[in-house]
């Protein structure tokens, strides 16, 4: 029979938990008590026809109401006379709820830690009563972030870097690790004058709240030894920061990035350039160069759909970038040596060329197989040679 069974009201209980209802009644929102739960009882043929399973539900029913209300109705039968059977099941309080599923300690913990908010930043209790359940896996380090909180609100946008808070307790790793949910606590407790807006994600996270951030760097080789940086005869392997880099305005004609590190370090001498190891998806990191917008800008990526995107990206900054060795004939000849994309970009990228662009669809849309992807490093080296040839690069 299909009757509401002990188990099934005990699971009806543990969703208002798991939904975070019932620690939210305790930070003083709307009151959910009494509450009736969902009953689905016998009917009167059922009550007739399968009257001992009918006793049997209601003695179960009955045996385990110690933490909830049975309202019981009274049915006349022609044949079985008067009975009483549940009607309805109540919870009337929320200890009685938490005592149903075993949650009263982990409320206490909750409730703790709802008052310690009350008192230190009762701003923050709009917070707990969204995220109850979220603040419940934190109790251990709660204080520790109320700390942070009222140490920001003393010290606005204080221009330190995170392991120069000095609180007991807190150092640079503890806030990276919680960077989420500071953030945004951060962001219900500080005035908008206080939040860079502009700075989004965890990466954002220092600049958003006036915070150093780890500085940028670029790592670059002179392909030219003509215009050696350094005096020594070795190889112009050079890491600045990104400030640093900008400022330098190194005097060549062309500029190329590549991703993989191999390529970067065996990249062949080319007058007037440098070669850069790029950054992923990260070309903030040259965007702010503006000595590089009136260089030749080649681009050198991985053929997959990622690749692409990079590409688009990039173009976002140096709209005048061109694309090495990433077009239909290097893909094709390289066959035998095609990997396979983990996951695939699928969206409309407006940046490519027509030909870029037709490579991508093909990619995207797997009509050369299943997830192509050719890794640049597998590129035969006499292939880069030949197109820097192509470029009059050498």
């Amino acid at each position: 029979m299909s009757w509401t069974t002990p188990a099934e009201l005990k699971a009806q209980v543990q969703k208002l938990w798991d939904r975070g209802i019932l620690l939210s009644a305790l930070t003083g929102g709307e009151e959910i008590f009494p509450r009736r739960l969902t009953l689905k009882g016998p009917d009167s043929r059922q009550l007739s026809d399968s009257f001992s399973e009918v006793r049997d539900w209601i003695a179960r029913l009955s045996g385990s109401a110690k933490q909830y209300r049975i309202v019981w109705r009274s049915i006349n039968h022609r044949s079985l006379g008067a009975n009483k059977i549940p009607w309805e099941i109540w919870i009337d309080s929320l200890d009685d709820a938490l005592g149903l599923i075993g949650k009263r300690g982990a409320a206490e913990q909750f409730a703790a830690l709802a008052a310690l908010t009350r008192e230190q930043q009762p701003a923050l209790l709009l917070w707990l009563a969204k995220r109850p359940l979220r603040a419940l896996e934190l109790v251990e380090e709660w204080s520790r972030i109320l700390e942070i909180i009222t140490w920001l609100q003393n010290n606005p946008r204080p221009g330190i870097y995170l392991r120069q808070i000095d609180l007991p307790g807190v150092h640079s790793k503890f806030i990276e690790g919680h960077r989420s949910v500071l953030g945004e606590l951060f962001d219900l407790i500080f005035p908008p004058e206080a939040i860079d807006t502009t700075a989004t994600g965890s990466g954002g996270f220092c600049r958003r709240y006036g915070f150093r951030d780890k500085p940028l760097r670029v790592r670059f080789r002179i392909l030219d030894p003509k215009l050696a940086i350094l005096p020594t005869e070795t190889d112009q392997d050079i890491t600045l920061t990104q400030a640093t880099f900008a400022k330098l305005e190194i005097p060549v004609a062309t500029v190329f990035i590549t991703e993989n590190e191999i390529n970067f370090l065996a990249f062949p001498q080319v007058p007037q350039a440098i070669v850069i190891f790029g950054a992923g998806y990260g070309f903030e990191n040259f965007g702010a160069v503006e000595w590089l917008r009136d260089r030749k800008i080649h681009y050198w990526g991985d053929i997959d759909t990622h690749g692409f995107a990079i590409l688009n990206q990039l173009r976002g900054f140096f709209p005048h970038a061109a694309s090495l060795l990433m077009d239909q004939e290097t893909l094709m000849e390289h066959q035998t040596l095609w990997g396979v994309e983990p996951s695939s970009e699928t969206g409309i990228l407006t940046r490519l060329t027509t030909e870029e662009s037709a490579l991508y669809d093909q990619l995207r849309q797997n009509d050369l197989g299943s997830q192509i992807r050719l890794e640049q490093e597998k590129i035969g080296f006499e292939w880069l040679v030949e197109a820097l040839g192509a470029l009059g690069s050498v």
